[in-house]
Order: structure tokens, then C-alpha cells, then sequence
């Protein structure tokens, strides 16, 4: 597909591949990019380094009046501002996207007897250590799907997060219940013949290759089902439950952000929207003022 391009687009498209590899974005950043930069070049009808202010405009406001939804506008928005930034030197283009603001939704969060019967409903070892990790240590789907053995530190009890979001690494906390369970589930694996010292740590049914963030999500689900949970699941609630779960239990909210490899406190700070236990315990200030009942003799 890629030989059917004219000349100056395949540049251009080999360029913003190395850009997003020297920026070390991941597989599924690099893919959403040139998804969206090629959108754009469908809009055009030409190569995207001809564009001009105007049409870049014209771009977004088409793409609204189609109804494109807002999270989907604003990661065309991330791409193009990537491309034309750094593969074009377009400045000028990039200063015309707009994000558009949105309404956060307060994300489903499972209690923790919950996530107990979620994991206890998964149907092997291998899915049960997998989404452990994703809730024992604040992963994100793709987080969890790029992991490989080596990536475990036992000694100083760290997961190293080699490619997480925006390309940043970062060790995330090992927790002594998950690495017995890894030990365990790495004791399996190489029963199996499908765990290498150099492999995935979840190998997909080619060993060679990891379990995809589509399969984590269908085990995720299927396991929910099991459990007999009426809530909307996915590998992403394990993360919010997991943040939820800290603050709810007094970790301080900065170390959470560094746990999760939030960029800004702001994203950390809104799990205390759904932090129930925490509003629970704190005390009114209208029950220390030992109010006298009104209540009549005749109720």
C-alpha cells in the first residue's frame, strides 16, 4: 500500500516514523499518528506540506460537523501538532489546531472484594498474574502488554515501565503478594516452554510475540462476567481501582501521581471524586456542634 504513494508522501511518512521512534513513542501512539496525519492528507487531496493555515482550519471544522467525537478530535489534534511540529517545521500550522475542552466522566471503580472475585474468576495462571499486574501495580493496558521478564526487579522490588505513555519511562512499585505470583506463574511458563530470561512476561499463543492489549481487555471482560459484576470493565479500571484504592487508604496524592506516571497532578487529584472511604471518614463540622434536638413530643 505504502509503494501506491506518491514520492513526497512516502518521505514524508518515513520521516514522521523516525521522528515518533526518536521520540520513542509507542507502537500504538506511532499508529494512531499516522492514521490521523493520513486523514488529514485524504482531506487535502495533496501532500500535507502543502497545507495552509486556512485548510487546516477548514480541516477541523469539517471534521466537528461530521460529528467526529471529542476525544477523537483531540487525538487528531496530538498528531498533527506532532507532525507538523517536528516532521514539517510548520510552526504556523500547528499554532491553528484546537483542543476542544470536554467533561471528564467520573471513572468506574471496583471495591476491593470486587477485584478479589474478578481475579479468582480468571480461567488460567497466565491471565491471573497478568491482570494482577495491571492492578497490584497501576499499569496501563499497554503497559502491561510490552512488559517482558527482565523488566521484573525483584531485588528492589520495581517493574520497569520501558515505554508507558508519551514514550516516558518509569519504575512502577512490585509488590511482595505480585512477585510471588510472577515467580510462580514464571516457574509455569518455562514448564510450557513459553517464557525465555530475554521473552514477554505474557506471551501471546506465538511466544514470540506478547498477549495483545485487545486480548487483556476480552480476559478482563470475560472475567468480570464470571464474577458475576454488573459494572462496565476493563483493563483501565483495574488502574483507576488501584489509584482509588491508595488514596482511599492515605497514600498522598503526589505519590500516586509518580506511581501512575501522571504528567500533571491535576489527572491524579481527580480520583479523589471517587476516593468513597475517604469522604466516609472524615467528620462534619456540623457533628461538632452537638446540635440540641428539635424534634416535638409527638414526633
Amino acid at each position: 500500500m505504502t509503494d501506491a504513494l506518491p514520492a513526497p508522501v512516502r518521505t514524508l511518512r518515513q520521516r514522521l516514523i523516525e521522528d515518533m521512534e526518536l521520540r520513542r513513542l509507542s507502537p500504538a501512539s506511532q499508529r494512531n499518528y499516522l492514521r490521523d496525519v493520513a486523514r488529514f492528507a485524504t482531506f487535502l487531496g495533496r501532500s500535507p506540506h502543502t497545507a495552509t493555515v486556512e485548510e487546516v482550519r477548514r480541516f477541523q471544522i469539517e471534521q466537528q460537523d461530521a460529528g467526529v467525537p471529542v476525544p477523537t478530535m483531540n487525538s487528531i489534534v496530538s498528531a498533527l501538532r506532532f507532525f507538523f511540529t517536528h516532521t514539517l517545521d510548520r510552526p504556523d500550522l500547528a499554532r491553528k489546531l484546537v483542543r476542544t475542552g470536554q467533561h471528564r466522566k467520573i471513572p468506574t471503580v471496583l471495591s476491593m472484594e470486587e477485584v478479589a472475585r474478578l481475579l479468582d474468576a480468571t480461567t488460567c495462571l497466565k491471565h491471573y498474574a497478568a491482570l494482577s499486574t495491571a492492578y497490584g501495580a497501576g499499569l496501563r493496558v499497554a503497559e502491561v502488554s510490552a512488559l517482558k521478564v527482565s523488566d521484573i526487579d525483584g531485588q528492589r522490588m520495581l517493574i520497569r515501565v520501558e515505554r508507558g505513555k508519551g514514550g516516558r519511562y518509569r519504575n512502577a512499585m512490585l509488590p511482595e503478594g505480585l512477585l510471588r505470583l510472577l515467580r510462580e506463574w514464571w516457574r509455569a511458563g518455562r514448564q510450557q516452554g513459553v517464557m525465555s530470561r530475554e521473552g514477554w512476561l505474557f506471551p501471546g499463543q506465538n511466544a514470540l510475540r506478547p498477549l495483545s492489549t485487545r486480548q487483556l481487555h476480552r480476559i478482563v471482560v470475560e472475567a468480570a462476567q464470571a464474577a458475576d459484576i454488573a459494572k462496565r470493565v476493563g483493563m483501565h479500571t483495574l488502574r483507576h481501582s488501584f489509584a482509588t484504592h491508595l488514596l482511599e487508604d492515605g497514600v498522598d496524592v503526589r505519590v500516586i501521581q509518580v506511581l501512575l506516571g501522571h504528567a500533571k497532578l491535576d489527572t491524579t487529584a481527580f480520583y479523589t471524586k471517587v476516593a468513597t472511604r475517604t469522604v466516609r471518614t472524615i467528620t462534619s463540622p456540623l457533628d461538632k456542634l452537638a446540635l440540641p434536638s428539635r424534634a416535638t413530643p409527638d414526633g
